[in-house]
């Protein structure tokens, strides 16, 4: 994080869309399950899913597990975290659980209890030839049945 101050890391918060947000002093209890942005500045007591961003302040709590494209997590989760993108633990935040990202950013001042797992992304791993391109594939597959059909 050279050259970036913490002031940056709020400031690309602010940019962001947020499709919903728990207030501070709201308790949700239940799966929370977005496909938009989540920032969480009360307390959700459950499992989060959200297809792109979640936002947790430093008043935020999670106690449950997380799967997102990306997080920021300033407040406290009890927990696993499974992210395909970019987890940043900021130093207020405290996470009690086991991560799994591809990319993993913690702050001085943070707090972690659990194991770590990096992953590539989807996309790398299909790039650097780990998994099949899908489109490859069905490529193929329509090649095939082509083939099969002008044999008839």
């Amino acid at each position: 994080m050279l050259g970036k101050g913490k002031s940056d890391n709020y400031m690309d918060d602010a940019k962001t869309k947020v499709g919903t947000l728990i207030g501070a002093g709201t308790v949700f209890d239940g799966d929370l399950s977005s496909t938009e942005t989540v920032r969480i500045d009360g307390v959700v007591n459950g499992n989060c899913t959200c297809e792109k961003k979640l936002i947790l302040s430093a008043e935020g709590q999670v106690k449950g597990n997380i799967h997102a494209q990306s997080v920021i997590i300033s407040g406290k989760v009890d927990g696993d975290i499974v992210v395909s993108g970019k987890l940043e633990l900021l130093s207020t935040g405290k996470i009690a659980g086991n991560i799994t990202a591809s990319s993993l950013v913690i702050d001085e001042g943070a707090c972690f209890d659990g194991r770590c797992t990096m992953t590539a992304s989807l996309e790398q791993l299909t790039t650097a030839g780990y998994l099949p391109d899908k489109s490859e594939e069905q490529k193929e597959v329509s090649e095939e049945k082509n083939h099969a059909k002008s044999h008839k």
